[in-house]
């Protein structure tokens, strides 16, 4: 039986196979990253013990144009441009000195972030020695690197967030460590880029969220 593609018969017609080859495999890699799956690579230690400086994660770029984005989910989104410029004023509402940041500025940054949901759309929230309390009630986190008594571990006022809006946080909860929606506010769910699903570097750490 002949072979449904004839193998090349001359360098030439080897080395424009080839060409092709590489071609669509590249072609089909960006796909894949641009619709389905991104690696990630974590810039920082705000994501403490869960996920550590350099650790690398599998972003599935589909699962949230069919279902809503969850409380604990580990996500990559873009901040508020605020958040990256170092204009001083990162909320994008004047704030008082016991509450969160209730609404981030307009404008998108190109800058990837990963953190963790910890309030959704029409939620209450307040927060109380680095844990988010939600609608009354504090979260049970004993996975996260608590808040030892510093600024802005304890914002007791109640915010309320937004329409379509998710609140971040990173697992590492002393201010200085994670720079997260408690200073910028609330992001809009179409600044979401995916769930963390995975991590597959170090091989020690290889898994499922």
């Amino acid at each position: 039986m002949s072979p449904l593609i004839p193998k090349p018969s001359t360098g030439r017609g080897a080395l424009v196979e080839l060409v092709v080859i590489v071609a669509l495999a590249i072609g089909l890699a960006l796909l894949i990253q641009a619709f389905l799956v991104k690696p990630y690579q974590i810039p920082s230690g705000s994501m403490e013990p869960t996920l550590d400086v350099g650790q690398r994660v599998l972003v599935d770029r589909v699962s949230y144009r069919f279902s809503d984005p969850e409380i604990g989910d580990i996500v990559v989104f873009h901040p508020p441009q605020d958040a990256v410029s170092g204009s001083g004023q990162q909320c994008g509402v004047g704030t008082q000195p016991d509450e969160a940041c209730p609404q981030p500025g307009d404008d998108e940054a190109d800058t990837n972030f990963i953190k963790r949901i910890v309030a959704g759309p029409g939620d209450r929230l307040s927060v109380k020695n680095g844990h988010p309390v939600v609608n009354g009630v504090m979260a049970k986190e004993d996975f996260i690197n608590p808040c030892h008594g510093a600024a802005d571990c304890d914002l007791p006022k109640t915010i309320t967030i937004p329409p379509n809006e998710y609140f971040m946080m990173g697992d590492n909860r002393e201010p200085q460590m994670s720079d997260d929606s408690r200073f910028w506010g609330p992001v809009p769910r179409d600044w979401i880029i995916g769930e963390a699903r995975f991590t597959y570097w170090p091989p020690d750490r290889i898994g499922f969220f």
